[in-house]
């Protein structure tokens, strides 16, 4: 397949995913018509190709690797008439929600009782409100007493922060602790213009002064689970089994080891 032949089709399967669409489910689709196999690299260079194309023309949109993938979005000096098209009410994150969403990113797998001994107050609420909004969820139980749910950064996290892997955030070196007032704006920083974040909700209280149950923070991670595909492990819904964690699998932190890896090295 020539490099003209196979531009479209890679155009058309990036624009047609919902999730971004990685080089290798490129070349799975690719391959399935029997034909000569296509390689990673005419794939990758297909994709800057396009990008350049898009450039050239001064297109609205372009090609950012992000989550494990490819995905269309448009160029953030676009914004304010994507929003008039929209016109969704923005989502931003208030002050205690993007810290609760930092120290879990830095943190993962962390549970609710690390979060809130580093903030100081419940932080149920917020949690609650991360878990729906799907930038969260629960990546398995901590082996203790309760066995505590760990929570970690879910792909639409990525997607949102504009990072292809956890270890793109920005690093902590320069930071002594997670409570340091300066952390929020660390991530503040990635969020794209086209994913101006708000935090609400249509209860009388502010989110952040609200509190949730296990249960309720389970049902919120089941509900958006559903939906976007996210897996929850098997012990978290029945607590019976080893602790299971998947957070390893967008990568480590940067400058920052695991809960799990600390106590092992304690």
């Amino acid at each position: 397949m020539t490099q003209d032949e196979l531009m479209p089709i890679i155009d058309a399967l990036i624009f047609a995913s919902d999730t971004p669409l990685s080089i290798q489910k490129i070349k799975q689709l690719l391959d399935e018509d029997g034909g000569n196999a296509t390689t990673l690299k005419q794939i990758r260079e297909a994709i800057d190709d396009i990008n350049q194309e898009n450039k050239i023309q001064r297109r609205g949109f372009f090609l950012q690797e992000i989550a494990g993938g490819y995905q269309f979005r448009t160029r953030p000096n676009y914004a304010v008439w994507v929003k008039k098209l929209k016109q969704t009410k923005p989502f931003r994150l208030t002050q205690p929600t993007l810290e609760t969403l930092a120290i879990i990113a830095y943190r993962q797998p962390v549970i609710r009782a690390e979060v809130e001994k580093i903030r100081g107050v419940d932080s149920g609420g917020v949690i609650k409100s991360l878990l729906e909004r799907g930038l969260i969820k629960i990546v398995g139980r901590k082996n203790i007493a309760g066995r505590p749910f760990l929570l970690g950064t879910s792909s639409r996290f990525l997607e949102v922060f504009g990072l292809e892997k956890l270890a793109d955030m920005p690093s902590l070196k320069e930071y002594e602790s997670l409570d340091d007032g300066q952390l929020p704006s660390l991530l503040q920083g990635k969020i794209g213009e086209e994913f101006a974040l708000e935090d609400d909700t249509d209860g009388d209280a502010p989110v952040e002064a609200q509190t949730a149950t296990d249960e309720e923070l389970l049902h919120a991670a089941l509900t958006v689970a559903e939906e976007t595909g996210e897996t929850v492990p098997d012990d978290v819904i029945a607590p019976g089994g080893e602790v299971s964690n998947d957070a390893a699998e967008q990568g480590s932190a940067p400058g920052r080891t695991t809960g799990q890896e600390e106590e092992q090295s304690q």
